[in-house]
Parts: structure tokens; sequence; C-alpha cells
């Protein structure tokens, strides 16, 4: 029997067609997995949500459901009982497992949201793609890796795809669908369908580097502190410059700050080793020494700026 994610042309040969989302497994119990779980669940997903750490779950959950609350409060606020109904409906669709394997077994997604680690994502698609139905369609959420990289360590690299979320992922409307040079035009499809599902907007993406908004925003992110290096203006002046001026909402060192010093860092060092004559990529002496001195912005209460604990 043809599997539910093939169908058979007049002519008698299996070819690709897209298939249904309904079940879901996000790898990484971080913000950003906690997020893609929430709004998986939201659309009528039945999400399981893996770590392997309990406590890494337990606060995923608190954070999910802290988030519902948020939504309860502005949609429901003259039904409580609704609101209440709403939570439950939806965290009702969440389970948790420290069991990755177990996890992954019969589902019609595995998204990742790990470690932006490359040799980290590989090994863990190269053991579930032993382990995984042959109708399960692998992506990755990465902000910067190469999705054909990532996929290479499996024998599924034409259901392998990108689906890149945006933080936080519950408010963020935009999803970056990333299509490899492998992936099938049905998995492409079917992302692209499950996105739309979760009542996102998506768009198109080839898989090069920093896809569409990472491309254009991190070599932005980099001027801007190669800017004030040089000595050509503040960070205060230029963050003001940039929200009054470009009617930005924060400032680029704001932004930096919010996204991770050690991930901004992250990024454009993988960026110039893939092509090093790029000035674009070039490495900043300054966002190195803050990453070194542990100052990563927000999350540790100092990066560019200081923030109160």
């Amino acid at each position: 029997m043809l599997s539910q994610f093939t169908k058979v042309c007049r002519c008698g040969i299996a070819t690709s067609a897209m298939k249904q989302i309904n079940k879901v497994t996000v790898i990484g119990g971080g913000q950003m997995g906690a997020g893609i779980a929430q709004v998986a669940a939201a659309a009528g997903d039945q999400v399981t949500l893996v770590d392997v750490n309990d406590s890494v779950l337990q606060n995923s959950e608190k954070t999910i459901l802290k988030s519902l609350e948020r939504v309860v409060k502005k949609k429901y606020a003259e039904s409580p009982e609704a609101g209440s109904a709403y939570i439950e409906d939806i965290m009702d669709r969440i389970s948790t497992n420290t069991d990755v394997m177990a996890a992954s077994k019969d589902v019609d997604l595995v998204i990742e949201a790990i470690v932006e680690n490359l040799g980290v994502k590989q090994e863990l698609f190269k053991k579930l793609d032993g382990i995984a139905s042959s109708n399960t369609i692998f992506a990755s959420n990465t902000s910067s890796l190469p999705i054909r990289e990532i996929a290479k360590a499996t024998n599924r690299l034409d259901r392998f795809g990108g689906v890149h979320f945006f933080n936080p992922v519950p408010l963020m409307k935009l999803v970056e669908i990333v299509k490899a040079p492998e992936t099938s035009q049905a998995t492409f499809d079917t992302l692209t369908k499950w996105g739309k599902k979760l009542g996102k907007t998506t768009v198109s993406c080839q898989d090069t580097p920093g896809f569409l908004v990472n491309r254009l925003l991190v070599p932005y992110l980099m001027e801007a502190v190669r800017l004030y290096e040089r000595g050509h203006g503040s960070k205060e002046d230029i963050d003001v410059a940039m929200k009054l001026g470009a009617s930005y909402p924060m400032g680029p060192f704001e932004l930096a700050d919010y996204v991770g010093l050690d991930t901004c860092k992250f990024i454009i060092d993988g960026w110039s080793e893939l092509e090093p004559d790029n000035p674009l990529f070039k490495p900043s002496p300054l966002l190195n020494e803050l990453v070194a001195e542990g100052k990563l912005g927000r999350k540790s209460g100092e990066g560019f700026y200081t923030y109160k604990k």
C-alpha cells in the first residue's frame, strides 16, 4: 500500500503529494520550542514537547500557561469561563517527554529548536531518521545554519525543510519556510500550509546564509557595531537615529542585546567561515570582547547596555 505521502499518477508512477500535519513533536523546551508548541496546539495539533531535562519542561509549561493567560486577558475579558476553557483546551493538546526517540516515532512532523550547533543537530536527526516513520517530515528552526547540511545526516533529504519562527513565537507573525536543493515540492507545500494553519504569514526562502530576514538584519547590526567601534557615533545616538529616522521599533544595539550577543557572534562567525572575503561578514573585536566577558545582553543583565535583573 502506498503511504499517505504519495499518490499514483495515471502512468502508474508514485509521486509525492502534500500531506496534512496534525501530530507534531517539538524538540527543545526553551523559549522558541515552547512558543512553537503553543501555537501548534492553539491551531489544533497534538503536540509533544521534548527536552532531556524535566525542570526545563516544567518551565516550558509555565511559560506557555503565562502566555495563554495574557491572551485570555485580552480576548476573553468579558467571559472568564470561556477563557479558562480556552487555556484548558490548548494545554490538553500539549504533552511533554524526555525520551526524544519515543516521542518521534509516529508523528507527522518533527521540528527541532535546540542549540545552534551543526554537529549536535546532525547527530539528533541521524538518530531520529532510524526511528521515525518514513512519512514523517523533519524540519529545523535554525536561524543561520544550512538546512541541507543538517539534512545530510539523514536519508530523507526530500522530506527535510526549514521552518524558521521568530521570537516571541506567539506574537511574531512571520515564518520563513526554507527549501533546500533536495527538499521536495510536496514537503515545501506541506510546511507552508502548516505555517499558515498556525495563523502565520509565510515567506519562501532558498537555503542561503540567514535566509531572508537574518541575511539583512545581522549585517545591519554588525555595521552599527562597526560605526561605534570607529567612533562615528555613540550607541545611544545610533539607536535613536534608527528609531526616529527609519521608524525602527528598536535601535540596533537594543536589538542585539535582545537577540543575545552570543547568538549574533555565533551567526557572524559561521558566515565569516563560509565567506571569509565578504566584508559584511567581518567579525567585530568589540562583540567578541563582550561575549568573552559574559556580557550577552538582556539575558545576562548586561551587553551593550546594563539591565536591571
